[in-house]
C-alpha cells in the first residue's frame, strides 16, 4: 500500500509543461563577448533588443567586447583614498600648520584654567 499522500514528490503547479501551456518563446540570438583574458561569454539577447558594445566577463570582471581580436582594455580604477588624502587635496601644508597651532592654543588655554 502506498503512503497517505497522493501528490508526494510534486509541487504546486508542477506538471508537464510545454510550449502549448506556456506560449511561444521570444526570438533570441546568442552574442559572444570576448575579454582581454581570453574568456568567451555567450550571452543571449532578444532578437529585438539593442545589443550593448561591452559586457562584463562573469569569470574575471573585465569588460568584454564583440571583436575577439581587439577586446576592450581593463577599466582604470583609482586607488582607495584615505581621509588624510582628501584633506591634503583641499589644504596646503601651511594651512594645516596654522589650523594645528590654533587647535593646540585652544587646548593649552583650556588646561590652564
Amino acid at each position: 500500500m502506498a503512503g497517505g499522500n497522493a501528490i508526494r514528490g510534486t509541487r504546486i503547479g508542477a506538471g508537464p509543461m510545454g510550449e502549448s501551456e506556456r506560449g511561444e518563446t521570444a526570438a533570441r540570438e546568442r552574442i559572444p563577448f570576448y575579454c582581454a583574458n581570453g574568456h568567451v561569454n555567450d550571452t543571449w539577447f532578444s532578437a529585438e533588443a539593442e545589443v550593448p558594445e561591452t559586457w562584463d566577463c562573469p569569470r574575471c570582471g573585465l569588460p568584454g567586447g564583440r571583436d575577439a581580436a581587439n577586446p576592450p582594455a581593463a577599466r582604470r580604477t583609482e586607488p582607495y583614498k584615505t581621509h588624510l588624502a582628501y584633506v591634503k587635496e583641499r589644504r596646503s601644508d601651511a594651512d594645516g600648520e596654522a589650523i594645528l597651532e590654533e587647535a593646540l592654543g585652544r587646548l593649552r588655554a583650556s588646561r590652564e584654567l
